[in-house]
């Protein structure tokens, strides 16, 4: 009886839900914790039901700091982040956000409000095609035409979002739907007949490329984020030591070995080291696991290790053969894979002589820099930080020199303690995504390394620091440029700058003493190695004005069009 009655009040209180208060039992039923966003009209339902809701609620001052935030969170946590915006340009602030979660496989979920259904398609106030707009990068979206299809809606976003190759997800909810009730049950079933994903590989695959292994003289592994999305660093490592294989690393598959490791060549690419670069060039194997072969890791396609044949790793089986042709392609989950291949023995390369070649190179041709000793090399403040984090930190970067210097210099040994923009290329994406990474794992040392112009496009979110108590130290490496386009100007274009040096610049201090943060200006390797201590032992937030050598560039570099073999500026 008392059964029956509890029933009763439950399907009493269900009837009670507007689409809002759906959204987010639903919400809560995904496991979700905190949301990102920017309250405006078309999502005050939704603002409201989150008024009495215990999820916790991060304001962004601007929804790019909002999604980025998201992504941050999303990488570490490997949970998806979750974004609300309003509509019109609520949502248009977020669409960069959404493209750099897209190149870079980040799992998210957006919610964005829209105008009443009546007035969709009339120009009505705030009316953005927000669907249509998202639809080229988005790994799906929705627009609620029912408020009964909430609880479906959000279960399958979700899905989408973490399964397969994970991507970013959008439902827009016109705000007439955000407050009709509905009797539906919270309860519902994912239909979704046409997406598949593929987890396990093909075991006759493996068979062909454990054969091809075998006969190999000079194999090698290139790990990209695949590695990481999968959780399959352990298996990595275990796959590369058995059968001693060097590694090499794109951008955004750092961490996904142990950069000291004696089998770790480094990263490769437009920035790779020499050696890294080479191998990829003189391989007879190369094996990729979860890369895309994008054109900064590739060079000329015409010259892209023309000695080997090439096994393509992917859970996304179209980014297979799409770049490179592909001799063995295997669709499946990364470590899936691994653990495939391991599970069965076989003969091992033969490749001593590769790996001594291999060596030889890490020794005549190394990172190097300039050090006048009167101005702060970047590349040393990096190695700074590297020191006195132990390489425990989580890193977040902006996009340009000083992200090719961390990437180079800050020697990442642990997965998902770098977070950076890779294929979008985002200024402004390393500061909000570094509060991210801090709300996703709080006992973190969490380093923002930011330009000094990519940082004044979303420094607002410095207040969140405040309000959150977030210790995350912003370190700004402070050229007064736009670095890598005055390195481009420098190299290609005849010295040109063009509106690329940054002549007035604020008193980064004294804007963040206005948000309540200490903060600390360096000029030399000494002063910068007197103040790390004290500023990384602080559980405050802090920020760091570093005065870097204006001069210095990125290097080596493979210039557009040019194969990796081809690097200028390997060694003076």
């Amino acid at each position: 009886m008392e059964s029956k009655q509890a029933m009763l009040n439950l399907e009493s209180e269900e009837l009670k839900l507007n689409g809002a208060d759906v959204l987010i039992q639903a919400l809560k039923q995904e496991g979700t914790e905190i949301l990102f966003g920017y309250p405006g009209g078309a999502v005050l339902g939704i603002y409201d039901a989150l008024y009495r809701s215990p999820i916790k609620h991060v304001l962004a001052r601007h929804e790019q700091g909002a999604i980025h935030a998201a992504e941050g969170y999303a990488r570490v946590s490997g949970k998806p982040g979750v974004v609300v915006a309003t509509s019109g340009p609520g949502a248009t602030n977020i669409v960069t956000g959404i493209a750099d979660a897209m190149m870079d496989s980040l799992p998210l979920v957006i919610f964005t409000g829209q105008v009443a259904s009546q007035v969709i398609g009339t120009d009505a106030f705030q009316e953005a095609d927000v669907v249509g707009i998202t639809t080229p990068i988005t790994k799906h979206n929705y627009q609620v035409k029912r408020v009964e299809d909430f609880p479906r809606i959000v279960k399958e976003a979700f899905h989408i979002a973490t399964t397969g190759r994970p991507g970013p997800v959008l439902v827009d909810i016109p705000k007439d739907l955000a407050a009709q009730h509905t009797a539906a049950s919270l309860q519902a079933e994912i239909n979704l007949p046409g997406y598949r994903p593929t987890a396990s590989p093909n075991p006759l695959q493996i068979k062909r490329l454990l054969a091809a292994l075998s006969e190999s003289k000079k194999p090698l592994i290139l790990g990209g984020a695949g590695v990481l999305h999968a959780r399959a660093s352990h298996e990595l490592l275990t796959f590369s030591e058995r059968y001693q294989i060097p590694v090499v690393h794109t951008l955004l598959g750092l961490g996904g070995f142990p950069a000291q490791h004696p089998l770790f060549l480094g990263m490769a690419g437009m920035h790779g080291c020499y050696t890294s670069n080479m191998a990829i060039y003189e391989c007879d194997l190369l094996i990729n696991i979860g890369a895309r072969f994008d054109d900064r890791l590739t060079g000329n396609l015409d010259s892209f290790a023309p000695k080997a044949k090439i096994a393509h790793i992917d859970i996304d089986p179209s980014e297979i053969g799409k770049n490179v042709e592909t001799h063995f392609p295997i669709a499946g989950d990364a470590k899936a894979v691994l653990q495939m291949m391991m599970s069965q023995k076989v003969k091992g390369p033969d490749s001593i002589q590769w790996l001594n070649h291999l060596e030889q190179y890490e020794k005549s041709h190394p990172y190097w820099y300039n050090d006048t000793h009167e101005l702060l090399p970047p590349q040393h403040l990096i190695e700074l930080v590297h020191k006195h984090t132990k390489g425990n930190a989580i890193v977040t970067t902006d996009v340009g020199q000083h992200q090719m210097w961390a990437a180079q210099y800050y020697s990442f040994s642990l997965p998902n303690r770098w977070v950076t923009s890779g294929g979008l290329g985002t200024m402004g994406f390393g500061f909000p995504a570094a509060i991210g990474a801090q709300l996703a794992d709080p006992g973190a040392t969490v380093v923002s390394l930011v330009g000094d112009g990519g940082f004044q496009m979303t420094l607002q979110e410095l207040i969140l620091l405040k309000e959150w108590g977030l210790p995350v130290k912003v370190i700004i490496v402070n050229n007064g440029s736009l670095g890598m386009v005055r390195q481009w100007q420098e190299t290609f274009y005849d010295k040109r700058f063009s509106h690329s040096i940054l002549s007035q610049q604020p008193d980064f201090l004294k804007l963040a003493e206005s948000y309540g943060i200490k903060a600390y200006r360096v000029s030399t390797s000494e002063e910068a190695e007197r103040i790390f201590p004290e500023v990384l032992a602080d559980r405050e937030p802090v920020l760091l004005d570093c005065r870097v050598n204006p001069a210095e560039n990125v290097y080596p570099m493979v210039a557009p069009g040019k194969g990796l073999h081809e690097m200028i500026g390997v060694k003076p």
